[in-house]
């Protein structure tokens, strides 16, 4: 045992160790998500194994997720600081490949995986592959039923709550129209608004749409949807989708759109340029927020072209899950002293949004 923590305590003054990932291309990073509510894991000089022993087998719905890549970079940073080996595969947003991943994670005999599912409702069937080896698993941003995180007592969750972005982004729009009298282009008193919505079942999508226009209601607004469909969190989909709100709604009919990510922002906003609006002249400007923060929806903020956003927690979402897969490798209890967060009913790890305007973008630009 000397002889163990002997060589850990070296490995870590060196830091000379280096994390493995499957992924051959770069990820970029989503910025803007700030590391203030983390703090530093418990020392491993108290750990049951050697760090360089443990393997933390990752899968991610699809690599082309801005969001998502934000939270693979930090896993992979955080790991780094461990020492332990993290593999990270594409699961190109189909679940069955997904599936097959798991399957040859736990052939390899990974220490722990950590999941975010394609599909919300197959978290069934990995749990049941987890619990069968012994393997801790860890969902990640895309929450699993109650009932099957309670069902396997090394299962546990890391995200954030989406009700709480959806309000902070209805918000926004009841800021911009409280500043902006004019931004009600009719006179009628009510907010005309088109939506577009992130995948159809996902609890994100679902929660945020609701809240937002609710916030919107509480805020003392009326509103009117004109238009609401799926783009899939995705930016060529948005620009499609608003490019169709447009043409049958008409350009000038449209005040506020909402976005549950900001992809999609981003795609809309693109409609929106082509069409000659919001590209400076404040006659041609409909607000558009979204929800990640992430760097390019930040610097169209510091453009002018998106009016706010709502801060997904990359970081601490992927600090997060690496604690757990490490401590729980380690043969430690999950807790707030052992992982660094708070937990609730002991399996949910919960990361704030915070609400990211025009006034306070820059705070987040060069984190």
């Amino acid at each position: 045992m000397k002889k163990t923590l002997a060589m850990v305590m070296a490995a870590l003054m060196m830091g000379a160790v280096t994390v493995g990932c499957s992924s051959s291309t770069p990820a970029s990073s989503a910025g803007g998500a700030s590391s203030a509510a983390s703090t530093e894991p418990t020392s491993s000089e108290t750990a049951a194994v050697d760090p360089s022993d443990v393997t933390i087998g990752v899968c991610i719905y699809k690599f082309d997720d801005t969001f998502m890549t934000g939270v693979r970079d930090q896993m992979t940073k955080e790991a780094q600081k461990f020492g332990v080996t993290l593999n990270i595969v594409d699961s190109q947003n189909k679940q069955a490949t997904q599936n097959e991943q798991v399957d040859t994670f736990i052939t390899k005999g990974v220490s722990a995986l950590c999941v975010n599912p394609v599909d919300r409702t197959a978290a069934e069937s990995l749990v049941k592959k987890a619990k069968d080896k012994n393997i801790p698993i860890i969902f990640l941003n895309r929450e699993p039923e109650a009932d099957i995180l309670k069902s396997y007592d090394k299962t546990w969750y890391v995200g954030a709550k989406a009700e709480q972005s959806g309000t902070l982004s209805g918000q926004l729009i009841v800021d911009y129209f409280k500043k902006n009298k004019d931004a009600d282009k009719n006179g009628d008193g009510k907010i005309q608004y088109v939506m577009l919505q992130g995948e159809p079942g996902h609890q994100d999508a679902t929660l945020r749409t609701k809240y937002s226009i609710q916030a919107i209601n509480d805020g003392g607004f009326e509103t009117e949807k004109l238009a609401a469909d799926t783009a899939y969190w995705d930016k060529a989909k948005a620009t499609d989708l608003m490019n169709t709100f447009i043409t049958s709604q008409g350009i000038d009919k449209i005040e506020a759109v909402l976005c549950n990510n900001d992809d999609m922002a981003l795609g809309a906003i693109e409609a929106l340029k082509a069409h000659g609006y919001n590209k400076g002249d404040k006659s041609k400007y409909i607000p558009v927020v979204g929800v990640d923060a992430t760097a390019p929806a930040l610097e169209a903020m510091k453009e002018g072209s998106m009016y706010g956003t709502v801060l997904n927690d990359a970081v601490n979402q992927g600090n997060a899950s690496v604690n757990i897969a490490v401590a729980t490798a380690e043969g430690k209890d999950i807790t707030k002293d052992n992982i660094g967060y708070e937990l609730t009913d002991e399996k949910y790890v919960w990361i704030p949004y915070v609400q990211v305007t025009q006034d306070n973008y820059t705070d987040y630009m060069t984190k």
